[in-house]
Protein backbone atom coordinates (compact mmCIF):
# COMPACT_ATOMS: atom_id res chain seq x y z
CA UNK A 1 0.00 0.00 0.00
CA UNK A 2 2.88 1.98 0.66
CA UNK A 3 5.19 1.40 -2.69
CA UNK A 4 2.75 4.24 -5.03
CA UNK A 5 2.69 7.16 -1.86
CA UNK A 6 6.79 6.42 -2.16
CA UNK A 7 7.24 6.47 -5.45
CA UNK A 8 5.28 9.54 -5.71
CA UNK A 9 7.33 11.07 -2.89
CA UNK A 10 10.76 10.27 -5.18
CA UNK A 11 9.15 12.06 -8.20
CA UNK A 12 7.88 15.26 -6.12
CA UNK A 13 11.07 15.56 -4.64
CA UNK A 14 12.80 14.50 -8.48
CA UNK A 15 10.55 17.04 -10.05
CA UNK A 16 10.92 19.86 -7.31
CA UNK A 17 14.49 19.82 -7.26
CA UNK A 18 14.35 20.25 -11.40
CA UNK A 19 11.71 22.86 -11.80
CA UNK A 20 13.92 24.94 -8.71
CA UNK A 21 17.34 24.51 -10.64
CA UNK A 22 16.10 25.17 -14.23
CA UNK A 23 13.49 28.21 -12.95
CA UNK A 24 16.67 29.74 -12.28
CA UNK A 25 18.17 29.77 -14.83
CA UNK A 26 15.91 32.50 -16.66
CA UNK A 27 16.94 36.03 -15.79
CA UNK A 28 15.05 38.57 -14.97
CA UNK A 29 14.43 41.76 -16.26
CA UNK A 30 14.58 43.80 -13.59
CA UNK A 31 17.99 43.44 -13.61
CA UNK A 32 19.27 45.03 -17.13
CA UNK A 33 20.44 48.72 -17.22
CA UNK A 34 18.91 50.11 -20.06
CA UNK A 35 21.08 51.89 -23.18
CA UNK A 36 20.50 54.69 -24.99
CA UNK A 37 19.55 53.27 -28.46
CA UNK A 38 15.73 53.29 -29.31
CA UNK A 39 15.13 51.08 -32.70
CA UNK A 40 11.86 51.95 -34.23
CA UNK A 41 9.29 50.03 -32.34
CA UNK A 42 5.24 49.15 -33.35
CA UNK A 43 3.43 47.88 -30.20
CA UNK A 44 0.88 46.11 -31.65
CA UNK A 45 -2.34 45.84 -29.29
CA UNK A 46 -6.21 43.86 -30.49
CA UNK A 47 -8.83 44.92 -28.79
CA UNK A 48 -12.75 43.68 -28.34
CA UNK A 49 -14.32 44.76 -25.91
CA UNK A 50 -12.08 45.87 -23.28
CA UNK A 51 -13.47 48.97 -21.72
CA UNK A 52 -12.98 47.76 -17.93
CA UNK A 53 -8.83 47.46 -18.61
CA UNK A 54 -8.37 49.37 -22.14
CA UNK A 55 -7.73 52.90 -20.49
CA UNK A 56 -5.44 52.49 -17.84
CA UNK A 57 -3.14 49.94 -19.65
CA UNK A 58 -2.93 52.01 -22.92
CA UNK A 59 -1.89 54.83 -20.63
CA UNK A 60 0.86 53.11 -18.90
CA UNK A 61 2.29 52.16 -22.68
CA UNK A 62 1.87 55.98 -23.82
CA UNK A 63 3.88 57.01 -20.56
CA UNK A 64 7.00 54.88 -21.47
CA UNK A 65 10.06 56.29 -21.36
CA UNK A 66 10.97 55.67 -25.08
CA UNK A 67 10.52 57.67 -27.91
CA UNK A 68 11.06 56.12 -31.33
CA UNK A 69 7.51 54.43 -31.39
CA UNK A 70 4.00 54.04 -32.07
CA UNK A 71 1.04 52.01 -30.48
CA UNK A 72 -1.19 50.23 -33.35
CA UNK A 73 -4.35 49.44 -31.28
CA UNK A 74 -6.82 47.16 -33.65
CA UNK A 75 -10.16 47.49 -32.64
CA UNK A 76 -11.70 43.69 -33.96
CA UNK A 77 -15.41 44.66 -34.08
CA UNK A 78 -16.49 45.59 -30.56
CA UNK A 79 -19.55 46.25 -29.20
CA UNK A 80 -18.72 47.84 -25.96
CA UNK A 81 -17.20 51.52 -24.91
CA UNK A 82 -14.11 50.55 -26.78
CA UNK A 83 -14.15 52.72 -29.53
CA UNK A 84 -15.07 55.57 -27.74
CA UNK A 85 -12.12 55.46 -25.21
CA UNK A 86 -9.60 54.67 -28.31
CA UNK A 87 -10.77 57.92 -30.05
CA UNK A 88 -10.19 59.66 -26.63
CA UNK A 89 -7.12 58.22 -25.91
CA UNK A 90 -5.95 58.66 -29.80
CA UNK A 91 -6.82 62.32 -29.10
CA UNK A 92 -4.75 62.90 -25.91
CA UNK A 93 -1.69 60.58 -26.98
CA UNK A 94 -0.55 60.96 -30.65
CA UNK A 95 1.81 57.75 -30.86
CA UNK A 96 -1.59 56.28 -30.81
CA UNK A 97 -2.89 54.83 -34.47
CA UNK A 98 -6.04 52.73 -34.71
CA UNK A 99 -7.76 51.17 -37.08
CA UNK A 100 -11.35 48.91 -37.04
CA UNK A 101 -12.23 45.68 -37.85
CA UNK A 102 -15.44 45.01 -38.96
CA UNK A 103 -15.77 42.13 -40.55
CA UNK A 104 -14.10 38.63 -39.46
CA UNK A 105 -12.15 36.70 -42.72
CA UNK A 106 -12.69 32.82 -43.06
CA UNK A 107 -9.61 30.64 -41.67
CA UNK A 108 -8.46 33.30 -39.12
CA UNK A 109 -9.02 33.76 -35.66
CA UNK A 110 -10.16 36.97 -34.49
CA UNK A 111 -6.88 38.27 -32.57
CA UNK A 112 -4.49 36.46 -34.91
CA UNK A 113 -6.47 38.31 -37.63
CA UNK A 114 -6.17 41.85 -35.56
CA UNK A 115 -2.84 41.67 -34.58
CA UNK A 116 -1.90 40.70 -38.51
CA UNK A 117 -3.33 43.96 -39.57
CA UNK A 118 -1.89 45.96 -36.94
CA UNK A 119 1.72 44.35 -38.36
CA UNK A 120 0.73 45.38 -41.88
CA UNK A 121 0.48 48.86 -40.59
CA UNK A 122 4.02 49.72 -39.22
CA UNK A 123 7.46 49.55 -40.81
CA UNK A 124 9.19 49.20 -37.83
CA UNK A 125 12.20 47.05 -37.31
CA UNK A 126 10.85 45.55 -33.68
CA UNK A 127 7.66 44.69 -33.54
CA UNK A 128 5.57 44.47 -29.42
CA UNK A 129 2.37 42.49 -29.50
CA UNK A 130 0.30 42.45 -26.28
CA UNK A 131 -2.74 42.24 -24.49
CA UNK A 132 -4.96 45.43 -23.86
CA UNK A 133 -4.88 44.74 -20.28
CA UNK A 134 -1.08 44.34 -19.76
CA UNK A 135 0.45 47.73 -17.37
CA UNK A 136 3.88 48.13 -18.34
CA UNK A 137 6.69 50.20 -15.50
CA UNK A 138 8.50 53.12 -17.46
CA UNK A 139 11.53 51.60 -18.57
CA UNK A 140 10.27 47.96 -19.13
CA UNK A 141 10.24 48.66 -22.92
CA UNK A 142 13.20 50.15 -23.25
CA UNK A 143 14.76 47.62 -21.17
CA UNK A 144 14.07 44.47 -22.89
CA UNK A 145 15.27 46.38 -26.42
CA UNK A 146 18.22 46.63 -24.37
CA UNK A 147 18.78 43.21 -23.43
CA UNK A 148 17.55 41.51 -27.08
CA UNK A 149 20.44 43.90 -29.04
CA UNK A 150 23.01 43.57 -26.16
CA UNK A 151 22.48 39.49 -26.87
CA UNK A 152 21.30 39.17 -30.59
CA UNK A 153 18.02 37.96 -29.54
CA UNK A 154 15.17 38.18 -32.81
CA UNK A 155 12.27 36.81 -30.32
CA UNK A 156 11.95 37.67 -26.84
CA UNK A 157 9.06 36.71 -24.45
CA UNK A 158 8.49 38.02 -20.87
CA UNK A 159 6.34 36.26 -18.30
CA UNK A 160 4.55 39.10 -16.41
CA UNK A 161 3.82 39.28 -12.54
CA UNK A 162 -0.12 38.06 -12.62
CA UNK A 163 -1.89 39.16 -9.63
CA UNK A 164 -5.81 38.42 -8.87
CA UNK A 165 -8.17 39.81 -6.76
CA UNK A 166 -8.65 36.05 -5.28
CA UNK A 167 -6.24 34.90 -3.18
CA UNK A 168 -7.28 31.12 -3.89
CA UNK A 169 -6.78 31.87 -7.56
CA UNK A 170 -3.43 33.46 -7.12
CA UNK A 171 -2.59 29.61 -5.46
CA UNK A 172 -4.08 28.49 -8.38
CA UNK A 173 -1.96 30.06 -10.52
CA UNK A 174 0.89 28.94 -9.18
CA UNK A 175 0.21 25.58 -9.75
CA UNK A 176 -0.78 26.62 -13.40
CA UNK A 177 3.11 27.70 -13.51
CA UNK A 178 4.44 24.34 -12.67
CA UNK A 179 2.10 22.65 -15.33
CA UNK A 180 3.20 25.30 -17.92
CA UNK A 181 6.96 25.14 -16.88
CA UNK A 182 6.76 21.22 -17.03
CA UNK A 183 4.84 21.34 -20.40
CA UNK A 184 7.53 23.93 -21.94
CA UNK A 185 10.34 24.30 -20.26
CA UNK A 186 11.19 28.00 -21.10
CA UNK A 187 14.77 27.68 -19.64
CA UNK A 188 15.91 25.80 -22.81
CA UNK A 189 13.95 28.43 -25.28
CA UNK A 190 17.49 30.30 -25.82
CA UNK A 191 18.94 27.11 -26.36
CA UNK A 192 18.90 25.82 -30.54
CA UNK A 193 19.61 22.42 -29.94
CA UNK A 194 16.48 22.23 -28.02
CA UNK A 195 12.91 21.84 -29.35
CA UNK A 196 11.56 23.95 -26.70
CA UNK A 197 9.77 27.43 -27.09
CA UNK A 198 7.88 29.84 -25.44
CA UNK A 199 5.98 32.83 -26.35
CA UNK A 200 3.36 35.21 -23.69
CA UNK A 201 0.75 36.73 -25.13
CA UNK A 202 1.15 40.04 -22.75
CA UNK A 203 4.93 40.00 -24.13
CA UNK A 204 5.93 39.02 -27.34
CA UNK A 205 8.76 41.30 -28.92
CA UNK A 206 10.10 40.36 -32.27
CA UNK A 207 12.42 41.58 -35.06
CA UNK A 208 10.39 42.29 -38.15
CA UNK A 209 12.81 40.53 -40.49
CA UNK A 210 12.41 37.28 -38.11
CA UNK A 211 8.74 37.26 -37.96
CA UNK A 212 8.23 38.06 -41.83
CA UNK A 213 10.21 34.88 -42.62
CA UNK A 214 8.52 32.90 -39.86
CA UNK A 215 4.86 33.08 -41.54
CA UNK A 216 3.46 35.97 -39.11
CA UNK A 217 0.27 35.38 -38.20
CA UNK A 218 -0.92 33.50 -41.44
CA UNK A 219 1.35 30.63 -40.26
CA UNK A 220 -0.80 30.03 -37.22
CA UNK A 221 -4.19 31.86 -38.24
CA UNK A 222 -6.25 29.17 -36.65
CA UNK A 223 -4.27 28.97 -33.60
CA UNK A 224 -5.92 29.98 -30.20
CA UNK A 225 -2.37 29.64 -28.76
CA UNK A 226 -0.95 32.15 -31.18
CA UNK A 227 1.70 33.21 -28.45
CA UNK A 228 2.97 29.84 -27.74
CA UNK A 229 3.60 29.23 -31.69
CA UNK A 230 4.83 32.68 -32.32
CA UNK A 231 7.73 31.84 -30.42
CA UNK A 232 7.77 28.35 -31.84
CA UNK A 233 7.58 29.22 -35.60
CA UNK A 234 10.46 32.03 -34.85
CA UNK A 235 12.47 29.61 -33.45
CA UNK A 236 11.82 27.11 -36.25
CA UNK A 237 12.78 29.38 -39.13
CA UNK A 238 16.32 29.16 -37.18
CA UNK A 239 16.48 32.80 -35.30
CA UNK A 240 17.06 32.87 -31.63
CA UNK A 241 14.78 33.23 -28.86
CA UNK A 242 14.56 33.85 -25.13
CA UNK A 243 12.67 34.72 -22.50
CA UNK A 244 12.93 36.58 -19.11
CA UNK A 245 10.54 37.20 -15.86
CA UNK A 246 8.97 40.22 -15.79
CA UNK A 247 8.17 40.88 -12.65
CA UNK A 248 8.31 44.42 -11.04
CA UNK A 249 8.30 45.46 -14.86
CA UNK A 250 5.27 44.40 -16.56
CA UNK A 251 1.95 43.30 -15.14
CA UNK A 252 -2.17 42.20 -15.44
CA UNK A 253 -4.94 40.96 -13.60
CA UNK A 254 -5.76 37.87 -15.88
CA UNK A 255 -9.00 36.43 -14.22
CA UNK A 256 -10.46 37.97 -11.52
CA UNK A 257 -11.93 34.70 -10.25
CA UNK A 258 -11.27 30.70 -10.04
CA UNK A 259 -14.42 30.77 -11.89
CA UNK A 260 -13.40 33.19 -14.51
CA UNK A 261 -10.39 31.38 -15.12
CA UNK A 262 -11.72 27.99 -15.53
CA UNK A 263 -14.51 29.30 -18.26
CA UNK A 264 -11.44 31.76 -20.07
CA UNK A 265 -9.17 28.15 -20.36
CA UNK A 266 -12.01 26.36 -22.19
CA UNK A 267 -11.11 27.61 -25.21
CA UNK A 268 -7.91 26.99 -25.66
CA UNK A 269 -6.37 24.12 -23.41
CA UNK A 270 -7.58 21.56 -25.72
CA UNK A 271 -5.10 22.65 -28.29
CA UNK A 272 -2.40 21.65 -25.99
CA UNK A 273 -3.32 18.20 -27.03
CA UNK A 274 -3.39 18.73 -30.41
CA UNK A 275 -7.42 18.43 -30.56
CA UNK A 276 -6.80 14.64 -30.05
CA UNK A 277 -9.83 13.80 -27.21
CA UNK A 278 -7.54 10.74 -25.87
CA UNK A 279 -4.46 12.74 -25.69
CA UNK A 280 -5.93 15.33 -23.54
CA UNK A 281 -8.09 12.62 -21.40
CA UNK A 282 -4.25 10.94 -21.05
CA UNK A 283 -3.44 14.11 -20.14
CA UNK A 284 -6.26 15.06 -17.39
CA UNK A 285 -5.64 11.17 -16.09
CA UNK A 286 -1.85 11.56 -15.60
CA UNK A 287 -2.20 15.07 -13.98
CA UNK A 288 -4.78 14.12 -11.34
CA UNK A 289 -2.28 10.97 -10.69
CA UNK A 290 0.59 13.32 -10.63
CA UNK A 291 -0.96 16.41 -8.60
CA UNK A 292 -4.28 15.01 -7.14
CA UNK A 293 -3.37 11.80 -5.72
CA UNK A 294 0.07 11.81 -3.75
CA UNK A 295 -1.15 13.25 -0.80
CA UNK A 296 -4.16 11.89 0.12
CA UNK A 297 -2.70 8.21 -0.71
CA UNK A 298 -0.51 8.21 2.18
CA UNK A 299 -3.26 9.95 4.47
CA UNK A 300 -5.72 7.62 4.02
CA UNK A 301 -3.21 4.60 3.81
CA UNK A 302 -3.78 4.18 7.39
CA UNK A 303 -0.68 4.30 8.70
CA UNK A 304 1.84 6.39 10.10
CA UNK A 305 4.32 5.86 7.44
CA UNK A 306 2.15 6.69 4.82
CA UNK A 307 1.03 9.98 7.05
CA UNK A 308 4.96 11.09 6.75
CA UNK A 309 4.98 10.31 3.23
CA UNK A 310 2.42 12.68 3.01
CA UNK A 311 4.14 15.47 5.19
CA UNK A 312 7.21 14.79 2.66
CA UNK A 313 5.21 15.11 -0.24
CA UNK A 314 3.93 18.17 0.96
CA UNK A 315 7.12 19.87 2.44
CA UNK A 316 8.46 19.06 -1.52
CA UNK A 317 5.34 20.96 -3.01
CA UNK A 318 6.61 23.83 -0.03
CA UNK A 319 10.09 23.93 -1.43
CA UNK A 320 8.96 24.15 -5.23
CA UNK A 321 6.35 27.04 -4.59
CA UNK A 322 8.65 28.91 -2.25
CA UNK A 323 11.90 28.15 -4.09
CA UNK A 324 11.13 29.35 -7.66
CA UNK A 325 10.82 32.67 -8.94
CA UNK A 326 7.87 34.51 -8.04
CA UNK A 327 5.95 36.22 -5.16
CA UNK A 328 3.45 34.09 -3.30
CA UNK A 329 2.19 33.69 0.32
CA UNK A 330 3.42 30.58 2.33
CA UNK A 331 0.01 28.49 2.25
CA UNK A 332 -0.08 28.47 -1.54
CA UNK A 333 1.97 24.81 -1.44
CA UNK A 334 -1.37 23.59 0.57
CA UNK A 335 -3.78 23.84 -2.26
CA UNK A 336 -1.37 22.07 -4.87
CA UNK A 337 -4.08 19.21 -4.60
CA UNK A 338 -6.90 21.24 -5.43
CA UNK A 339 -5.39 23.09 -7.85
CA UNK A 340 -4.56 20.13 -9.48
CA UNK A 341 -7.43 19.50 -9.63
CA UNK A 342 -8.83 22.46 -11.30
CA UNK A 343 -6.41 21.80 -13.61
CA UNK A 344 -7.51 18.33 -14.28
CA UNK A 345 -10.90 19.73 -14.43
CA UNK A 346 -10.12 22.21 -17.27
CA UNK A 347 -8.18 19.87 -19.14
CA UNK A 348 -10.98 16.88 -19.69
CA UNK A 349 -13.68 19.19 -19.65
CA UNK A 350 -12.83 21.56 -22.39
CA UNK A 351 -11.77 18.40 -24.50
CA UNK A 352 -15.58 16.91 -24.09
CA UNK A 353 -17.01 20.48 -24.66
CA UNK A 354 -15.00 21.15 -27.69
CA UNK A 355 -15.76 17.74 -29.35
CA UNK A 356 -19.43 18.17 -28.57
CA UNK A 357 -19.72 21.52 -29.74
CA UNK A 358 -17.19 20.29 -32.82
CA UNK A 359 -15.06 23.80 -32.28
CA UNK A 360 -14.33 26.73 -29.73
CA UNK A 361 -16.71 30.04 -28.87
CA UNK A 362 -14.07 32.73 -28.44
CA UNK A 363 -15.33 36.29 -27.96
CA UNK A 364 -19.14 35.51 -29.66
CA UNK A 365 -16.99 33.89 -32.92
CA UNK A 366 -17.25 30.37 -33.23
CA UNK A 367 -14.64 28.01 -34.91
CA UNK A 368 -14.83 24.45 -35.97
CA UNK A 369 -12.38 21.91 -35.14
CA UNK A 370 -11.97 20.75 -38.36
CA UNK A 371 -10.87 24.44 -39.29
CA UNK A 372 -8.76 24.29 -36.13
CA UNK A 373 -6.86 21.18 -36.26
CA UNK A 374 -5.59 22.16 -39.82
CA UNK A 375 -3.99 25.58 -38.67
Amino acid sequence: MLICPLIMLTVWWGLAVYLVINSRKIGFLRDVKPAQDEPSLAIIVAVRNEEADLEHALSSVCNINYTNYKVIVVNDRSTDRTPQILEKLAAQYPQIITETITELPPRWLGKNHALYRGYLQTHAEWLLFTDADIVFEKDAIKKALTYATANHIHHLALMPNVISRSAMLNSILQTFGIMFNLKIRPWEARDPKSKAAVGVGAFNMVRRQAYKQAGTHEAIRLRPDDDLKLGAIVKQAGFRSDVLYGTGEISLEWYTSVGQFVNGLMKNVFSVSKYNLPLALFNGVSAFVGFCLPVPLGLLSGSVYGVLISLGILLSHWFLFWFTPGRKKWWYFLTLTYAGAVMVYIIIKSALLNVKDKGIYWRDSFYPLEELKKG
